[in-house]
């Protein structure tokens, strides 16, 4: 086997193959999907869904029907998973080649065996290679076998769930083109495991045997299931070819390393990484290593792309990789900003490949830097959010998961980080509770992103075709008869939806209100004679088709069955919610300025969120004044009216369009008949808007803002209560705060200073606590540092001195005087739960590096920690076991 290819020469040669096979070589497409179905590139094959569905294939006005490319793709559904296992990647290079009706199955699978065996291109051993078929591919078993000689006892046979595309196609569809497959794995040999291949096929698991190319073969046309059950599967007209193979994976097996964090494109990032933290890189246990290198290759493919940060779409998920890879810095010890240094490297291994990079280098370490900052600041606020929560908790409580998620969600805020501040107070996390919240999150995240090739032939939108625009009455109605037009199941019609099943179904009339304009979508329920069911959501399609998500509950719903539909009471909440927004916006304009402009918002039945751009948090001042001005509206009870116009004549007479919506030629403006005065000038409301509304401001009720945060550069987010909700938050405060006062023996209105005067009592005494625990070291170390154990290891003076009832900055207080009084070199001291080591300038510049050595003595005390080469500290369980470890670690 040919060990000394670089991961680029591997590139190339794959490329060079393929070429001489007849194949076009087409640089790599952008990581911009180039077509709606996802956001981003995530396979090879996507960039030709047109020729795979039999359109000419011609690239820049050269004919060819075979194409070979190096992909750069990313995919993200697994995420989490990135650093913590083998073969997870948010970025991958993908080698293809494809056949677009030209050649098939002989062709593909004896040229895979030459690329990956001859001498000429990788050489590797043959004997080596193993592979999976299709349970009933016979042709493809023939060429493993008698073509390429490959033995009987390395290829395994498997169901349509494993070598199938789509996967269950034949038996679940969707209907469409279809075809098996056969996937290629390379034996790394017992070092990498010591499991066989027949164990692999009862596992599907395996370090050992690593899957390095698939070989794809779209040749049917599934069709409906048969009267009794069986798959139609009819021969294509034309076959395609539709291989893949990763090219992290492959240069991990070429180069003999233990997985791709060791190649040659990764290793120097890991190792830079490793210098800034002062942190060695451990293999897979270094998780946070490998993270920061993944994703900072990731964030730099798709900057170089054209996208940038934001708080939607793409924008949204570059800053959700970078954000973690900057949490994963930050436990690292990293907190100033660090990974925009990284990007040289990714340009040096990647940019004669993707010349992209080279020409947009300086934009993307420019912004990179920027987000970083950024997010430091946002993580200082996390830790702000935090100190609120456990401040009001006392200790040996448990700070319960969902909040601790939270804190991650929305701040970015590591829950390694949360668990040890809480400890600090002596309060714990709810792990399970957290990784519960996680995978909830995760499982909607996936269900939004859910990828499949299926979805490149089609999916709902080709079951919704040709049907007609739906009639929405829900204006004026919250009740209303219309007929069901289509049921939707997973990519098909369905003729009927029995008890206990969901689907979409379309009405042809409905007063669900389908999300959009930041409105939630109406719930409620379908009631149709002999049955019912529940409406759980509402959309709709850009051609205005209304889509009810239903369960049916009872009996059994068909096309053409009339129903009724009824809005359940959430509507009149919404609606209180989206006109107070309207409210607040204008508001917000009077007393911050024109500038503000609604940057995204959500309308609930439980509250309202509206994001805007200012530069600013708000002053308590300004949040007076705001709540004030959509006071005044509600007391003035003025009506709210809204008519169709055409889209200029609405924007001549004032009207304000909303952040994210599309409008036609003619638009809705929503009205409010009155208006107030701020600072000497009238304000009024009228803006654009195609959701639900009440009939008069007084409808909206009691108006609360909860507050205002950061959520982005130059966007701030308010969050607000209407109506009852505003009511009961009101009332729960207050009664919070009689609660309080009674516990401090004093009235609401003297709860101010009393706290005051306890702040004033704790100062005092934690300065007595401070002076005892000085006293209570210098007690336990003796005149000079006598008490401590010092001794001679690695060329080094070192002292080691376990404290007694001591902690944190009181360890690192001593830590300091020892020393001082010692005459060592370095110094380590110990209390029950944490560790301390500090160095001399001069053992630095001899090379002692007490990040490095504390890491060693906190991993035998069942800890990590780190730090600079002067200075470390860490959290520990056995700070003897630690200890112990002194003459080992050197």
């Amino acid at each position: 086997m040919t060990v000394s290819l670089t991961t680029a020469q591997i590139r190339e040669k794959y490329l060079q193959f393929f070429e001489s096979k007849g194949h076009l070589r087409l640089p790599s497409y952008s990581t911009v999907a180039p077509d709606p179905t996802t956001l981003f590139t995530v396979a090879g094959m996507q960039p030709f869904k047109e020729q795979f569905m039999g359109a000419p294939a011609v690239f820049d006005g050269v004919a060819n029907k075979r194409v070979t490319t190096a992909q750069k793709c990313l995919r993200i559904g697994d995420i989490e998973n990135v650093g913590r296992t083998l073969r997870h990647c948010s970025l991958l290079e993908m080698l293809g080649n494809f056949s677009f009706g030209d050649y098939f199955k002989l062709e593909a699978l004896t040229w895979a065996w030459e690329f990956l065996t001859s001498p000429e291109w990788l050489g590797l051993d043959w004997s080596r290679l193993y592979v999976t078929i299709y349970k009933d591919d016979e042709e493809a078993f023939r060429i493993w076998t008698e073509v390429n000689g490959l033995p009987a006892d390395h290829i395994l046979r498997f169901d349509a769930d494993e070598n199938f595309w789509p996967a269950n196609a034949p038996l679940e569809g969707p209907n469409g083109p279809c075809g098996p497959c056969s996937e290629i794995f390379y034996d790394r040999g017992p070092k990498y495991g010591d499991d066989t291949w027949a164990e692999y096929a009862e596992t599907r698991e395996s370090a050992r045997f690593l899957e390095i190319w698939n070989c794809v073969f779209p040749q049917f046309d599934r069709q409906d299931l048969a009267a009794d059950g069986t798959p139609v599967l009819k021969d294509l007209p034309f076959k395609n070819i539709d291989t893949g193979m990763g090219l992290e994976r492959i240069a991990t097996v070429v180069q003999d390393v233990y997985d791709f964090y060791s190649n040659d494109v990764f290793a120097p990032i890991v190792a830079r990484i490793a210098e800034l933290s002062g942190k060695p890189y451990e293999g897979p246990q270094s998780v946070s290593h490998r993270v920061v290198a993944e994703h900072l290759r990731s964030v730099s493919m798709v900057l170089a792309d054209g996208t940038a940060f934001s708080n939607t779409g793409r924008g949204y998920v570059v800053r959700k990789i970078l954000r973690r890879a900057s949490r994963h810095a930050y436990l690292l010890g990293l907190r100033e900003p660090a990974l925009y240094a990284l990007v040289p490297l990714v340009v040096q291994s990647m940019g004669e490949a993707y010349p992209e990079l080279k020409e947009h280098q300086a934009k993307v370490e420019a912004a990179v830097r920027g987000e970083e900052e950024r997010f430091l600041k946002t993580l200082e606020g996390g830790i702000q959010r935090l100190g609120g929560l456990l401040s009001g908790m006392e200790r040996g409580a448990v700070l319960s998961g969902q909040d601790a998620f939270v804190l991650y969600d929305t701040y970015g805020f590591p829950v390694d980080l949360t668990m040890e501040i809480a400890e600090e107070y002596g309060i714990t996390v709810d792990e399970a509770g957290y990784a519960e919240s996680l995978e909830n999150a995760q499982e909607i995240a996936r269900a939004g992103s859910k990828y499949g090739k299926s979805e490149l032939f089609g999916g709902n939108q080709e079951a919704l075709e040709g049907l007609p625009r739906t009639a929405f009455v829900g204006y004026d109605d919250l009740s209303a008869e219309g007929e069901v037009v289509a049921l939707v199941g997973v990519g098909e019609r369905l003729a009927h939806l029995p008890a206990g099943s969901e689907a979409t179904v379309v009405l042809s009339r409905t007063p669900f209100y389908a999300e959009g304009g930041g409105e939630v979508g109406d719930t409620g329920r379908l009631e149709w004679e002999g049955g019912a069911g529940v409406v759980r959501d509402t959309r709709k399609t850009p051609q205005g088709v209304f889509l009810h998500d239903v369960l049916v509950e009872e009996g059994e719903l068909r096309e053409g069955v009339t129903v009724r539909g009824v809005v359940s009471g959430d509507r009149r909440a919404i609606e209180r919610h989206h006109t107070a927004t309207h409210l607040l916006h204008a508001a917000l304009r009077a007393v911050l300025g024109s500038g503000v402009a609604q940057k995204g918002s959500l309308v609930a039945a439980d509250r309202l969120r509206f994001d805007f751009s200012h530069a600013a948090a708000l002053t308590a001042e300004e949040v007076a004044a705001v709540e004030t001005l959509v006071s005044r509206w509600v007391s003035a009870n003025f009506p709210v009216t809204w008519q169709e116009m055409p889209i200029a004549e609405a924007k001549a007479a004032g009207a304000t369009a909303l952040f994210g919506e599309k409008y036609g030629e003619t638009v809705r403006v929503v009205k409010v008949g009155g208006s107030v005065e701020y600072a000497g000038e009238p304000v009024s409301s009228m803006e654009l808007c195609g959701g639900a509304h009440v009939r008069r401001t007084g409808d909206i009720g009691a108006f609360v803002i909860l507050g205002d945060e950061n959520v982005a550069a130059g966007v701030r987010r308010v969050e607000a209560l209407a109506g009852d909700a505003a009511t009961a938050w009101v009332r729960e405060r207050l009664n919070a705060a009689a609660r309080v006062a009674g516990l401090l023996n004093t009235s609401v209105d003297g709860l101010e200073a009393r706290v005051g005067g306890l702040q004033a009592q704790l100062k005092a005494a934690e300065k007595d606590v401070v002076a005892v625990k000085r006293q209570l070291a210098e007690a336990q170390m003796g005149g000079g540092g006598g008490a401590a154990q010092t001794r001679d290891l690695g060329g080094f003076k070192v002292a080691a001195l376990k404290l007694a009832g001591l902690e944190g900055n009181e360890l690192r207080g001593a830590a300091d005087k020892l020393l001082d009084q010692s005459g060592a070199d370095l110094v380590v001291v110990a209390g029950e739960k944490g560790l301390v080591v500090k160095a001399t300038k001069d053992a630095v510049g001899r090379g002692a590096h007490a990040g490095q050595l504390i890491g060693k003595l906190a991993a035998a005390g069942g800890g990590k920690g780190g730090g600079r080469p002067d200075m470390a500290q860490a959290g520990v369980t056995d700070a003897d076991a630690a200890l112990g470890a002194l003459d080992s670690a050197f």
